[in-house]
């Protein structure tokens, strides 16, 4: 439960006002304590500092000391910086300034401001008679806060929260950017992410576009694929892989996994190539890229491009080269469960061939080469400008956070492979872990013991492609793909985000300790 605090509350903390400060400070602390926020409102910075240096000032005058206004002043804003440090700051929006009808604009604010928040997930911690009147249950005291009730802090599948609020000044003031130049399409934060994005995979380009889904089909389409043709890929993969190429009206060739990678097994790849094979498409299962060296060699001395789905690889390591940067195309997803997620949908494509790069920059804008000339045909896949924004935001701390995603695998691995299958990661890959799946037996039991004690967990895929109703007409009918179906019953994921604590880390594993 997140705390919004009044100024009344933060001063008694900050100046450790008599007959106030333990109650206020306890409150906080059992906020941080069960899982909460504390929250400052930048609406209040001149009123907090105003009466910061008048209690302080007063404490001085009770003391006998003579300090100066700018002593005072300095002294002030120490003690503000020091108490802010670990708390969030909530933006002021626009709406909140219309508040001159109030009889107290200040408190109109605030009470105006927790409107942000879903009804239950946070409260106004005030001392103010007038605010406490409103018969708010949102609204409360330090008192009435610490006599309340409250369970610690749920485990999340994925946290996105602790990002955003580790990141908040620079993604508001990337979104506020956009706002203000109202480039909502194609906007320059686009072009700025493509550049960085290049230089992160290390390939000449990078296109950007509306979702990791689109990539797939531009991607093709680029490389002429059509009705009729045959794209060799896995079944162990989410519908996207299969679905893009069906709806080109080509065949998708499903290839068996390899067991221990769950990613395409390159020594199965030959036999399934044909004279209407266009394209090998691998897919960089869970975070682990596929074996790039073994399926570019096939699809060599076959003249073969290669697309890598890796929209879920993003900022993983093949031989020390970056997933995306493996093949004839690499593609990728910015879902926001995604290792590098933006707030909606989006994709991107990365490749060093510059006519595919023309290529796919033209179809992702309806196959347009300049303004209303259309050469070939193309999509409405263009990356929307706030998308880009929010993601060069988060481009600042994804480095770290691949590190923070290996280092929690690690605990996950040394705590659990005593008793699951816990993720094979070759010797030369890093995995950037967009998921943290085991494999276990009598998996729906095993869910269902977890969610009764709050882990929640989750299967990716259920069911190999073959098996989906919508390929029923290509006649593989279940034992096609030993391999694919039999992990398919036994994969589960676990939580996994670069903000997991150790003790949550823990927490997890023991609970999984207990019910296997």
């Amino acid at each position: 439960m997140d705390l919004l605090l009044d100024v009344n509350v933060a001063i008694d903390v900050c100046t450790k006002r008599a007959g106030f400060y333990e109650v206020a400070d306890y409150a906080l602390a059992k906020c941080k304590q069960t899982g909460g926020r504390a929250w400052l409102y930048t609406g209040s910075v001149q009123t907090l500092e105003y009466v910061a240096r008048a209690e302080i000032r007063q404490h001085m005058n009770q003391a006998g000391r003579d300090l100066t206004a700018r002593q005072i002043e300095k002294l002030t804003r120490q003690m503000l910086k020091a108490f802010a440090a670990d708390k969030y700051w909530l933006a002021a929006l626009a709406e909140e300034g219309d508040v001159f009808d109030s009889e107290d604009p200040e408190d109109e604010q605030l009470v105006t401001a927790l409107e942000r928040f879903k009804h239950g997930d946070i409260f106004l911690l005030t001392r103010d008679e007038r605010l406490l009147k409103l018969n708010d249950s949102r609204i409360i005291s330090p008192q009435a806060y610490l006599n309340l009730e409250i369970n610690s802090k749920s485990i999340d599948f994925i946290d996105l929260k602790t990002q955003q609020n580790s990141i908040r000044p620079q993604l508001e003031k990337n979104i506020h950017r956009v706002l203000n130049h109202g480039q909502y399409v194609m906007g320059p934060e686009v072009a700025e992410l493509e550049t960085k994005l290049a230089e992160y995979v290390g390939v000449k380009h990078c296109i950007s576009a509306s979702s990791g889904t689109d990539t797939l089909m531009i991607a093709m389409m680029a490389l002429g694929i059509g009705a009729g043709d045959e794209v060799i890929t896995t079944p162990f993969t989410f519908i996207a892989t299969g679905e893009m190429i069906a709806l080109l009206g080509a065949i998708p060739v499903f290839v068996d996994i390899d067991p221990r990678t769950y990613n395409i097994d390159p020594a199965k790849i030959e036999a399934a190539i044909t004279l209407k094979t266009k394209a090998i498409m691998p897919v960089s299962l869970y975070g682990q890229c596929a074996d790039f060296d073994a399926v570019n060699a096939i699809a060599d001395k076959h003249g073969l491009p290669v697309i890598e789905d890796a929209a879920q690889s993003f900022g993983a390591t093949y031989k020390g080269r970056k997933s995306c940067n493996l093949s004839t195309i690499g593609s990728t997803s910015f879902f926001p469960s995604k290792p590098l997620g933006a707030y909606g949908d989006g994709g991107a494509l990365f490749t060093n061939d510059d006519a595919l790069a023309k290529a796919m920059r033209e179809i992702r804008a309806h196959g347009q080469e300049r303004h209303y000339y259309h050469p070939r045909i193309g999509i409405n896949g263009r990356l929307d400008t706030l998308q880009a924004a929010i993601l060069l935001a988060k481009m600042e701390v994804f480095p770290q956070e691949v590190l923070a995603r290996h280092r929690i695998a690690q605990q996950y691995d040394s705590l659990l492979m005593s008793a699951v299958v816990t993720p094979y990661i070759e010797k030369f890959n890093l995995s950037v872990y967009a998921q943290y799946t085991i494999l276990v037996d009598d998996r729906a039991t095993l869910q269902q013991k977890l969610k009764v004690i709050g882990v929640p967990t989750a299967v990716h895929y259920p069911i190999p492609l073959n098996l989906q109703p919508v390929f029923e007409s290509l006649n593989k009918p279940e034992g096609s793909y030993p391999v694919s179906e039999s992990i398919a019953k036994r994969v589960m994921s676990l939580p996994m985000s670069p903000y997991m604590s150790d003790s949550t880390i823990q927490q997890i594993a023991h609970a999984v300790l207990e019910q296997v």
